[in-house]
């Protein structure tokens, strides 16, 4: 069979800092679009590839993590949405459209194939959104907020990070389910979305804030019951003196820390104690029984239009470094995804 080109980005190398642009390369290598025979394997064409703080972690040579770092030389692995063109898999057929681990490349040859979801098309649905909304950052919402956080009606709810991928649909869901809630973003314009087309009841941009401890004061007079953390850092901090007692912290991720080698320890957990907060680290694949359900209430309400996703779409694979090193600088607006071809 004829063999065409495949563009890749390449991982370089293992790093101690924020990633940069310059630890990826884009090369062209030649692919089959053929599935080998016995192989069990699927060939993809990849057509959405998610940008996800948590593929930072990979880019360390830590072998004790949830998931096994990137391997240098090697094309950068991340989730995604793809169609299948050729399979030697009695699961796929060609022309299958299925959403998971996939490599940064435009052609992929998947091995793996058990944890891969087939994807119904629904003329009401972005196909985007399945890596997003309906994806891993929007099931990572629903089991945050929910088993977590154990949220009930009227409690006051802060998210940090608030109109990333994660943020702006736990943001939604808090308000559907009768809370009050209050969202951190670092621009003007992120924090008017969060208050103007998400529905939060106020917002603050924290670069804007010299003490965060004081704005969290003023945003919640009485305290919070929930913190849904996606930052970690002085924001951690800071959210710590205003809990109420007996309040709960879902520590969904730390992309403060992401940039630092030797990070800063937090200073206010003695609060724990005191106010009684439990405070809950999670991985969203500990709760997967549930992804059926979250899928039924999540369409239900975007399709009534209680709930909006905001997209923050890169065109090509080449600009997929870029997207990606942009997450660490706040530069996306809602979800970062890169699509690489056409439906």
């Amino acid at each position: 069979m004829e063999q065409v080109d495949n563009k890749q980005v390449i991982f370089k190398g293992y790093i101690e800092r924020a990633p940069m642009e310059t630890d990826m390369e884009i090369k062209v290598n030649k692919v089959e679009l053929k599935a080998p025979k016995g192989s069990g394997s699927i060939l993809v064409e990849n057509l959405y590839l998610s940008c996800d703080p948590y593929m930072r972690a990979r880019m360390r040579n830590i072998s004790s993590s949830y998931i096994p770092p990137f391997v240098p030389g090697q094309p950068i692995e991340g989730l995604g949405l793809a169609k299948v063109l050729d399979s030697d898999n009695p699961n796929f057929k060609p022309g299958d459209l299925v959403a998971g681990l996939t490599g940064w490349e435009e052609y992929s040859l998947i091995k793996k194939t058990e944890t891969l979801r087939k994807i119904l098309l629904d003329d009401q649905i972005p196909l985007s959104y399945h890596v997003g909304l309906l994806g891993m950052p929007g099931f990572t919402a629903y089991a945050g907020f929910y088993e977590v956080c154990s949220p009930k009606r009227g409690e006051f709810v802060f998210v940090s990070a608030a109109s990333g991928a994660v943020g702006q649909l736990v943001g939604q869901l808090a308000k559907l389910h009768g809370c009050y809630v209050v969202g951190s973003a670092g621009s003007s314009q992120k924090v008017d979305l969060l208050k103007n087309k998400l529905g939060f009841d106020e917002a603050f941009n924290y670069n804007d804030e010299p003490n965060l401890d004081a704005a969290l004061k003023r945003c919640f007079p009485q305290g919070i019951d929930i913190y849904f953390d996606n930052v970690g850092g002085e924001m951690l901090d800071a959210a710590l003196l205003n809990m109420k007692d007996h309040g709960r912290i879902a520590v969904c991720g730390m992309v403060s820390l992401h940039s630092y080698y030797d990070p800063k320890g937090i200073h206010n957990l003695f609060t724990l104690v005191t106010k009684r907060i439990t405070m809950k680290g999670f991985l969203q694949s500990d709760y997967l029984h549930l992804y059926p359900r979250f899928l039924d209430l999540v369409i239900s309400n975007y399709k009534q239009g209680k709930i909006v996703y905001i997209e923050d779409m890169n065109e090509g694979l080449e600009s997929a470094p870029s997207a990606f090193v942009g997450l660490f600088s706040g530069k996306n607006i809602g979800k970062q995804v890169v699509r690489v071809a056409c439906e």
